[in-house]
């Protein structure tokens, strides 16, 4: 029976390695002055840098989904860097 039990209780356990040990995709620090401008309710341990619009983007955590959410300014701006070499948008 014991047997039995702790089998049962070593599927509760994680595994050794696995996603810990992969490289965080998120920013290992932030620039100052973005954490400057960054409104408080944002998590600022997740945030990346976008390719695709020059923008800092930030992982929520919802009751329901994880997503990525534009990190913004106390103000409601978005957070991006300088937009000299950035194509145009059409639309």
């Amino acid at each position: 029976m014991l047997a039995i039990a702790l089998m049962m209780l070593s599927a509760c356990v994680a595994p050794v390695g696995g996603i810990g040990d992969e490289p965080s995709r998120f920013l290992q620090e932030l620039p100052e002055g973005v954490m400057a401008i960054a409104a408080p309710y944002q998590n600022l341990r997740a945030v990346v840098l976008q390719p695709e619009d020059g923008c800092y983007w930030y992982e929520h955590v919802g009751p329901v989904e994880t997503t990525m959410l534009p990190l913004r300014t106390a103000e409601g701006r978005p957070i991006c860097t300088a937009t000299e070499n950035r194509p145009a948008t059409t639309g």
